[in-house]
């Protein structure tokens, strides 16, 4: 599934710094002296509060964003090319999931256990994973390690194997998983709203038993090449490494990839108006999952934070949230409610979702447009935005407490376009919403009238 990246937290110089005893600014030490770029390539630093963050092109192509580490003797990659799931040709859905589930099955002389031995010995990370609009590869290892790590990695994209034996392996796990989705509720429930709401989008295409039979390493391979090419290539990374010392490894590892493909375009999906009536999916079971969802907004929009914070009353906040207060405290009727904004390139929602009880589907259903309702008509209190507010942007930094939380948070900025002062302002942005904000975000994207729902059980009680 889509990665989705919203970056929601808090950034503070303290963040990276708070586990080192030397400063994070300081220049990373030369442990990497055999690899040296050339020619010398041009670094624009960025020197927020979050972070320095150096930005250059390798001389290979390849546009990085590294945060230079010294203190922590690890390198944390993050690799990511635009183009995903989408891509697979009608009646191979899953061609993608194919690919980069055999990435670290096996490459050049290695096969699948010697591959992952080599992994091993060189106590090192290698994996990969698709989604709607990106693929991705992450990777952490030893600086010490380093230009051996890489030089697997290397292999792994220009010589990847696509054996028989872990593939056929990847296809009788998708065909058992494609058997067990069938009673589970969660996707049924979005099967549900994709085939009311966008059938004919390719967010709405699924797996099934023909199209993972069909599915060939020679399939793979070819299309491995469509999906991992140098001119949609982004990296982020993170350790003890400087400009000079990372280029030339990336370059090594990026040399054998294609120059660029085609991999076709994908429309956005412009939502219909909701349902007047709950889409009822018969399942049985002992309860019923009430799943909502309406448009959302896109990470650029002016309201996006404000949504962002109202959302952590609403739903968004565990116990803190009105609907967990009210409907599983108060009433009784569930384990956990909750609600989220879920951003991609083609679709935006906000949308939401919880079990209960058969016999108490209608109630639960009714409460669920009850709170909306008192939303919309009453907003949230001085307190409630207060209390969201302090929550978003204190924890943020538990988002940065390694290596590759802060890799994988750098690449979320880069898919998302969000500028690399994001972590210098976003907090800025949190704190500047105000109560009129939030109240008026409310009455426009919270009645319950927007939203379209999908009961997944043998739902009692439903007007």
């Amino acid at each position: 599934m889509t990665r989705l990246k919203l970056m929601m937290g808090a950034a503070t110089a303290l963040v990276l710094g708070a586990c080192t005893t030397q400063p994070l600014l300081e220049p990373a030490p030369e442990t990497l002296t055999d690899v040296i770029a050339e020619p010398a390539m041009k670094v624009d630093v960025h020197k927020g509060d979050f972070a320095e963050i150096q930005q250059f092109v390798t001389p290979g192509g390849v546009s990085v964003w590294l945060v230079s580490e010294p203190s922590i003797p690890i390198l944390s990659l993050e690799m990511a090319w635009k183009g995903g799931e989408t891509s697979d040709p009608d009646g191979l859905e899953g061609l993608s999931d194919s690919v980069v589930y055999n990435m670290n099955e096996g490459a050049g002389d290695l096969d699948s256990l010697g591959f992952q031995t080599r992994m091993e010995e060189l106590n090192m990370s290698f994996g990969c994973s698709t989604g709607n609009d990106w693929t991705s590869c992450s990777s952490s290892m030893l600086t010490d390690n380093a230009s051996d790590a890489m030089d697997l990695i290397a292999t792994a994209f220009a010589a990847p194997r696509f054996d028989a034996g872990p593939f056929e392996r990847f296809q009788r796990e998708n065909l058992i998983a494609i058997k067990q989705r069938e009673t589970s509720a969660n996707w049924l429930a979005r099967k549900a709203l994709t085939d009311a709401m966008y059938p004919e989008h390719a967010y709405a295409r699924q797996t099934s038993a023909e199209s993972i039979t069909a599915l060939t390493p020679d399939l793979a391979r070819e299309h491995m090449r469509k999906l991992m090419v140098k001119d949609r290539l982004l990296v982020t990374a993170v350790g003890a490494v400087t400009p000079e010392e990372l280029a030339p490894m990336i370059d090594k590892v990026m040399a054998d990839l294609p120059e660029t493909s085609e991999t076709g375009t994908v429309a956005d999906i412009v939502l219909p108006d909701a349902l007047a009536e709950p889409i009822i999916v018969d399942l049985p079971q002992p309860q019923s999952l009430v799943s909502f969802s309406a448009p959302g907004l896109p990470r650029d929009h002016p309201d996006f934070f404000t949504a962002y914070v109202l959302n952590y009353t609403v739903g968004g906040g565990g116990f803190e949230s009105r609907l967990m207060k009210t409907l599983r405290v108060e009433k009784g009727l569930t384990y956990g409610v909750y609600t989220g904004l879920s951003t991609s390139d083609h679709l935006n929602t906000w949308s939401g979702g919880g079990q209960t009880k058969n016999e108490s589907a209608g109630e639960f259903l009714a409460g669920i447009k009850d709170e909306l309702s008192q939303f919309v008509a009453d907003g949230v209190t001085e307190e409630e935005l207060s209390d969201a507010k302090a929550y978003l942007t204190g924890s943020y930094a538990l988002g940065f407490d390694s290596n590759a939380k802060i890799a994988d948070q750098m690449m979320g900025v880069r898919q998302e376009e969000l500028g690399i002062d994001y972590f210098d302002t976003r907090n800025a942005n949190m704190n500047a919403v105000t109560l009129e904000d939030v109240n008026r975000v409310a009455k426009e994207y919270l009645s319950p009238d927007r939203f379209t729902y999908v009961i997944v059980g043998q739902p009692e009680g439903l007007d």
